[in-house]
């Protein structure tokens, strides 16, 4: 079976297509049809299901009003799976009008963070409705990423006055002590994935500036004891690493004015001794509290490497007996 997609115009085309027809291939091995541009139309070849969710997609992503930037990677890649999996997509998408709904806007960058999967959007709105949310699952889901891209957008917006990033000190069981240096450099390397995601968000002498000022924050947990947080924006990332001690001592930090994104894969704990997994904890004794967002990511909301995903459902197989 064949049908004709007419491409309207190069605007189209350039988000359609990516670079160096890029995107053309994902939708092609996705969909699994034969895409050919024929002047202005663009064929697709394939059975009559497969051809009929392809040219769903394909005019979804023609009519976003991209205003002629293409579409990422990444960004097709996850809208095109989890289409094939829920059998729908986001009511808006590309360009800044398409994404006022659900978009994070980054100050001093014409980046716009946006939900790619049904679980990163659940996490989005959960993140604006409740003042704590725990956001639970695997590598690559863009738990820690939209945390900050969201506490930034906060503090921009000034609902909030600082940013605060911790996480358990706890690395495959070393110990902050056999690291060299003060305790700035002893920090440095757990904390560096928060570092990573700010990074990408805001100016480099802004963020010095904002550190030194104190208006952002970065700590290891156990220096949130004694604390009352008020006015900020917490995030609270790898909680699975945290004791059940810490995770009640972390959570009743919450001042007045504040937010809280607690972070983790329960199944990537480095607790020793079989030590209670803090985070696991929480959740059970937390679900009925009525003010708390629970989001379960799956390795279906990895936005990395298409690898990534397999690995991760690779690893979730149950191993066979003998």
């Amino acid at each position: 079976m064949e049908r004709k997609i007419k491409i309207a115009s190069i605007g189209q085309a350039q988000s359609l297509f990516g670079l160096h027809d890029d995107n053309l291939r994902i939708i092609q091995k996705e969909f699994k049809v034969k895409l050919t541009l024929r002047g202005e139309y663009l064929k697709l070849s394939g059975t009559i299901n497969n051809i009929r969710k392809a040219e769903a997609f394909t005019q979804y992503i023609l009519n976003n009003p991209g205003g002629g930037t293409a579409v990422s990677h990444s960004e097709l890649l996850a809208l095109a799976r989890n289409f094939k999996r829920e059998g729908e997509l986001p009511a808006s998408f590309g360009g800044a009008a398409g994404r006022a709904e659900q978009s994070v806007r980054l100050p001093g960058h014409a980046h716009v963070a946006t939900p790619k999967t049904k679980g990163q959007r659940e996490y989005y709105e959960a993140m604006r409705q409740y003042d704590i949310v725990f956001g639970i699952g695997p590598a690559g889901t863009g738990k820690t990423y939209l945390a900050v891209a969201r506490a930034v957008e906060a503090l921009k917006n000034e609902q909030v006055r600082r940013l605060i990033f911790t996480r358990p000190a706890l690395e495959a069981g070393e110990s902050l002590g056999f690291l060299p240096g003060d305790i700035s450099d002893k920090i440095g390397p757990y904390l560096r994935p928060l570092y990573d995601a700010l990074y990408d968000m805001m100016d480099a002498d802004r963020i010095e500036k904002y550190i030194e000022t104190g208006i952002i924050e970065m700590a290891p947990l156990a220096f949130m004891r004694g604390r009352t947080l008020n006015d900020a924006f917490i995030i609270l990332d790898e909680a699975q690493n945290a004791t059940a001690e810490q995770m009640k001592m972390f959570l009743t930090r919450l001042g007045f004015d504040s937010k809280v994104v607690i972070t983790g894969d329960i199944t990537q704990s480095d607790l020793p001794g079989g030590k209670p997994i803090g985070l696991l904890e929480a959740l059970d004794k937390l679900k009925e509290v009525e003010g708390i967002g629970f989001v379960h990511f799956t390795g279906s909301d990895v936005v990395r490497h298409e690898l990534v995903q397999q690995i991760i459902q690779a690893y979730e197989k149950p191993q066979n007996a003998g």
